[in-house]
């Protein structure tokens, strides 16, 4: 059974992106096969952070009607899949988001789970994406705007009937004034399941063109993300352990060990 999850904000710049691409990097970490789709039609970034800013088919001919979303899907060094969008406005004249549902479903039972990066706001595309996840994850920093748009994207979720499966705090300091996570969980009635911390490690990937959970896979924020993928799929995160585990699983690919 695939497993559908929109990441959403409702205000631009909170790290969504960075979320989603590393979130699929955790997940295939733990040995889930993992497509992350870029539901982001007027401005995709998941392709620029992953250094493929432009393939030969992206999400929007599949939306087109042109091709099946599997001939999309493209395959990351560390073995995460993505559907990038296209960055040509060209490419939006003729794309109808309406396909988008439909779209994604042509990937069920291809992969473990569909993470579906959503535009930021709450416009159509983000409506969408909203309606094509079965599990919503809302992302936001601690800052009162990112809260207070975060707060009318849980309510329209919640109209729609999704089911919410938490808040990612994101960027977050030590020594700010910014609203505690308390306040946040009282101000949007969901739990906080996972808090990334501000670090230059995330720049840094986003520099190499790469996810920090590969880049730096024991830097603060990247073990955050592990830990977010281990609480999501119900599993006991031990970062000596999981090493050991993944390279089990390198080994056993190669054929080396059985």
């Amino acid at each position: 059974m695939t497993r559908y999850i929109t990441c959403i904000s409702g205000k631009g710049g909170v790290s969504k992106t960075t979320t989603s691409i590393n979130l699929g990097a955790a997940f295939t970490y733990f040995g889930k096969d993992t497509t992350v789709v870029d539901a982001n039609l007027t401005t995709p970034n998941v392709g620029v952070h992953l250094g493929v800013p432009i393939v030969p088919i992206n999400l929007n001919h599949v939306l087109q009607g042109k091709n099946h979303i599997s001939e999309a899907v493209y395959l990351h060094p560390v073995g995460t899949k993505i559907v990038p969008a296209s960055i040509s406005i060209n490419d939006l004249k003729n794309t109808n988001p309406g396909n988008l549902r439909r779209a994604l479903r042509g990937l069920h039972g291809t992969t473990d789970i569909v993470l579906i990066d959503s535009a930021a706001g709450l416009g159509r595309e983000a409506l969408l994406a909203m309606e094509s996840g079965d599990e919503i994850l809302i992302v936001t920093n601690p800052e009162l705007p990112a809260i207070t748009d975060a707060l009318k994207t849980v309510k329209v979720a919640e109209e729609l009937g999704k089911k919410i499966i938490g808040v990612v705090l994101t960027r977050t300091k030590k020594d700010n004034g910014d609203l505690s996570a308390n306040n946040i969980e009282t101000m949007l009635e969901k739990p906080i399941i996972a808090v990334i911390p501000e670090d230059k490690s995330v720049r840094e990937a986003l520099t190499m063109k790469d996810v920090v959970v590969y880049t730096h896979p024991k830097s603060d924020a990247a073990v955050a993300y592990k830990k977010l993928a281990a609480s999501l799929l119900n599993r006991e995160y031990n970062e000596e352990n999981q090493e050991e585990g993944t390279i089990k699983r390198l080994l056993k690919k190669l054929k080396i060990v059985k």
